[in-house]
């Protein structure tokens, strides 16, 4: 059941950042007069539409039988091009016509519900740099491009600072060493040690410990993790240890007449409990299973402060990590080629930890989401933040498929005073995306192999 909730909340949570993302584009397409064909939630097929009558600005549910060719009313440059049809030779008529055919103007913009919940798009208008239509993106300046290519990136990071900044007012999760926080103005709680189960016939059973007891001290010092705990149990081996622990007692006396000493409803109360731990040599000490204790930090004033604080510091960490797998992937394939066996075995190993270091989609949906749904809404919303910062760095890689990739190819023919054509465009795009698939395939099968460990 926890690995079902989690996958349904990792596909929300993976739709919705990448819906924000197109949003950016979606924005900043318009704002620099970019036409939108249409911007879609979820992948076709589509399962409702509507678009909006660009002179009343209303909108309309679009008709099944309208999704075919919806909105489009003319070719573009099919009347000046043939303006003298008469005069022009069947051949040119031949080339206007193939030139132009897939140069449309749609009238309005649809926006679609699709049925596949895999993230979203934004179509412009002429996304071909060589396209030079008024309206559409070929025709825009290289800064309009710029602007567009990298607001859904922006969007991201944007996200990324909203969630973080209400985690630190509301509480936010401490998973980073060295995590950003403003001292001033910043309250730590940690949340005690819970017991998630009690092994039958143990010293914990019989000392009379319970599922959902909270451990607080072990003879009269506080504990803040189960390793704590642990080393403590290690250091009184079959000796009687005292634990203080926190625990619901349900009320369930009746009073005649007040007034009224005993609980009628449920309360927290502290309990001392003595167990006698087993020898050195047996299979456990305790026996009880713990669940991780927890580190809240809260702010007030400077939770914007503290958000856009770890908001750069995660972005850092990411490049930094990105950086250091490929270093481990070049020097990893290039130490397979040593005749010495001590380095070639180094090599594999760094190879190795590039794979235990990557996670696709069904590490993400099928084990990350799942351990981290259990733990509550706050860690979700913190991973949830992890993952758009993510996505913001690896889309400003200048890798063709792409947003910082599409950027990087636009500039660099630029730089060279040369047109980006069409079929050179959709060539190298095409090209990287068949890699960035292949890339994907891996990660998946490394993930299944994880999750069936």
């Amino acid at each position: 059941m926890d690995i079902f909730l989690g996958i349904v909340v990792g596909l929300i949570v993976l739709m919705l950042l990448v819906v924000a993302h197109e949003f950016g584009h979606f924005i900043a397409s318009r704002r620099n007069g970019v036409n939108v064909l249409e911007f879609g939630i979820g992948f076709p097929p589509r399962a409702v539409a509507w678009i909006k009558d660009p002179k009343t600005h209303k909108w309309r549910r679009l008709k099944r039988s309208e999704w075919g060719a919806v909105g489009v009313t003319k070719t573009v440059g099919m009347e000046k091009n043939t303006k003298n049809a008469a005069k022009s030779t069947e051949k040119e008529r031949a080339l206007s016509s193939n030139k132009n055919r897939d140069k449309i103007i749609q009238d309005g913009l649809i926006f679609s519900i699709n049925w596949l919940p895999i993230g979203g798009f934004c179509q412009m208008d002429g996304e071909s740099a060589e396209d030079e239509r008024k309206g559409t993106f070929g025709n825009a300046s290289f800064w309009k491009k710029t602007k567009i290519l990298f607001a859904g990136v922006a969007m991201n990071w944007l996200v990324a600072f909203v969630i973080l900044t209400v985690l630190a007012w509301v509480g936010m999760p401490t998973f980073l060493d060295g995590q950003f926080t403003v001292e001033a103005d910043t309250r730590v709680e940690q949340t005690p040690v819970k017991i998630s189960s009690v092994r039958e016939d143990s010293p914990a059973e019989k000392a009379g410990f319970q599922i959902g007891d909270y451990i607080l001290k072990v003879d009269g010092e506080e504990v803040y993790s189960g390793e704590d705990i642990i080393k403590v149990n290690q250091s009184h081996v079959g000796e009687k240890v005292n634990y203080t622990v926190r625990r619901l007692v349900k009320g369930s006396c009746q009073c005649i007449k007040a007034p009224c000493d005993c609980p009628d409803a449920d309360i927290e109360a502290e309990l001392d409990i003595t167990a006698e731990l087993n020898s050195a040599d047996a299979e456990y000490l305790l026996g009880v299973a713990m669940e991780s204790s927890e580190s809240l930090a809260y702010s007030t004033w400077s939770a914007p402060i503290v958000g856009a604080g770890l908001t750069l510091q995660i972005t850092g960490e990411t490049f930094k990590g990105l950086g250091q797998l490929v270093w481990n992937l070049i020097t990893g394939v290039g130490r397979q080629f040593s005749p010495d066996d001590s380095v070639r075995e180094s090599g594999r190993e760094a190879i190795s930890t590039v794979g235990d270091s990557v996670t696709g989609p069904i590490g993400i949906l099928g084990i990350l989401f799942p351990s981290f749904v259990s733990t509550g809404p706050a860690n979700v919303a913190f991973i949830a933040a992890l993952i758009s910062i993510s996505l913001a760095c690896m889309n400003v890689l200048p890798i063709p498929a792409l947003d910082g990739g599409r950027w990087f190819l636009i500039g660099i023919f630029k730089l060279r005073h040369k047109k980006l054509t069409k079929e050179t465009e959709e060539r190298i795009v095409t090209r990287a995306f068949i890699v960035l698939l292949a890339l994907i395939a891996i990660v998946t099968i490394l993930d299944i192999t994880r999750f069936f460990r």
